[in-house]
């Protein structure tokens, strides 16, 4: 029985400690092109190795959600998918960047139900290129309200120089996490990959989870993300490729 077998059995205890990961994506007019396009293909390049490193931590069920933001906010996937059976679908990007909703709405779901008592840290990945349009402030305000919300493991990732970072450090509420600035497409690659497997990795490792412990982002340990190139500005007038 292999382990994605294992745990849709009936009464498995691995199926007991779910470890919900969700990307939290600007689809805002200033990601259209070159910037989506990356988008997509990062996230559908690191879905295998997410799948690979689902399978090797039994001690998860590793269950994926997408929700984008521009003029309003809505779930791109909305019902929790188990990594083994996502499938990627192609975001578009246009209109506002309206955060502080997809916030909110992430925090409906961080709420003890629909969250099991006994899941694992939920992983919150926020991508953006740009600055909050809307009430940033409040959302996040809610979703730290929610006890989920504040034990999850919160990461973010700026998409070129235009991304203000000041609420991204907020959303990640820890100082020795900074936001990750991607740059170009393949920096971008990196850091999602590292965001989508390294979170994965430490949250269902066993030094994470205690014996005893309250489940939470304190107990977890991330390794230091990847060093990437920056562009040469004295070499090149493209100091991004985007």
């Amino acid at each position: 029985m292999t382990v994605a077998e294992e745990r849709r059995r009936p009464g498995s205890a691995v199926s007991n400690r779910p470890l919900h990961f969700i990307w939290i994506c600007d689809c805002s007019g200033s990601m259209a092109g070159q910037k989506i396009e990356s988008l997509n293909h990062s996230i559908r390049e690191c879905i295998p190795h997410m799948r690979e490193v689902a399978e090797e931590n039994i001690n998860s069920q590793v269950l994926v959600r997408v929700i984008k933001f521009s003029d309003g906010a809505q779930w791109h996937f909305s019902r929790p998918t188990s990594i083994d059976q996502f499938e990627w679908i192609d975001l578009e990007a246009g209109g506002l960047t309206e955060m502080g909703l997809a916030l909110k709405m992430v925090a409906e779901q961080m709420k003890s139900p629909p969250m099991p008592d006994r899941a694992l840290p939920p992983v919150l990945v926020l991508i953006t290129d740009g600055v909050p349009t809307d009430d940033f402030k409040g959302g996040l305000k809610t979703l730290m309200d929610e006890t989920w919300g504040k034990k999850a493991v919160r990461v973010a990732i700026a998409i070129g120089n235009d991304a203000e970072h000041e609420p991204l450090q907020k959303f990640i509420g820890n100082p020795e996490i900074r936001p990750l600035l991607a740059q170009n497409p393949e920096q971008l690659i990196r850091y999602i990959k590292w965001t989508s497997t390294a979170t994965i990795q430490s949250v269902s490792s066993p030094a994470s989870q205690v014996a005893g412990s309250e489940n939470s982002a304190a107990n977890v340990t991330l390794p230091p993300p990847p060093i990437v190139d920056v562009p040469n500005a004295s070499s090149s007038s493209d100091i991004l490729d985007w």
